[in-house]
């Protein structure tokens, strides 16, 4: 039945919810760089040490680099996701994987594992300061914004560490480093409130975040776990 005019008009109009398509800047983009490859390494690595093939090493590698901030970008409703939008880093990616196998032996795991210490600080930093902008820049409150700062830096290795079998290091480590994410958008929000420029926003929280992670690293600080005679609650303190 053919419904006449004045009654098509009274019919409500359901639309599809908007798709946030606020491009990334050109340091964000930069930034967002960085982080990518620092964090490739380190997915590289834990594909190395389960003698993965060359299928699990790839997708190993693109869960850590590009992890934390595709869920940021689903969190977000941000399209399209970074990897897509840059679908070159997809190449990059892929040659590192396949040239790792190539070149890197069990001998270079140890020696790299302590030299990647530094790059992923500086990755944490990276992508917490990026994360944490992109969500003020979708006007979303301080909290929050941290929040996915910390998911975005910090996801892609929960990831990583999952798909490995493995309690995320993020989790066991005891060493801070979700907690300097945390504080390093904290850092972001600051500068964002005093209006400072792009790249002063972004330089603060990477700056806190590694700086905090670099005292974590050169003191050995630790956060509080379970007591070695304290197996935690069982089925008998219920």
């Amino acid at each position: 039945m053919v419904l006449p005019p004045t009654s098509r008009i009274l019919l409500p109009v359901f639309r599809m919810p908007l798709i946030n398509e606020l491009p990334l800047t050109t340091l964000q983009v930069v930034v967002e760089s960085a982080a990518t490859i620092a964090f490739a390494f380190s997915g590289i690595l834990a594909a190395a040490r389960k003698r993965l093939d060359a299928v699990g090493v790839c997708v190993v590698t693109g869960l850590a680099a590009f992890g934390g901030g595709t869920l940021r970008d689903i969190l977000l409703d941000r399209r399209p996701f970074f990897w897509i939008e840059h679908a070159f880093w997809l190449w990059i990616l892929l040659g590192l994987s396949l040239a790792s196998m190539l070149f890197l032996r069990e001998k270079h795991f140890r020696i790299t594992e302590k030299a990647m210490l530094w790059p992923d600080a500086l990755g944490l930093g990276l992508f917490t300061a990026a994360g944490t902008q992109i969500a003020l820049d979708s006007e979303w409150p301080a909290l929050a914004a941290v929040l996915m700062g910390m998911v975005t830096a910090t996801f892609g290795g929960v990831l990583r560490d999952i798909v490995c079998n493995e309690i995320p290091v993020t989790f066991r480590d005891h060493r801070p480093y979700a907690a300097c994410a945390f504080f390093g958008g904290w850092a972001v929000i600051a500068a964002h409130r005093l209006e400072a420029e792009q790249w002063l926003v972004l330089g603060a929280g990477v700056l806190v975040t590694l700086f905090l992670r670099a005292l974590a690293l050169f003191f050995d600080l630790r956060l509080p776990g379970w007591r070695a005679d304290d197996p935690g609650p069982g089925p008998e303190s219920k």
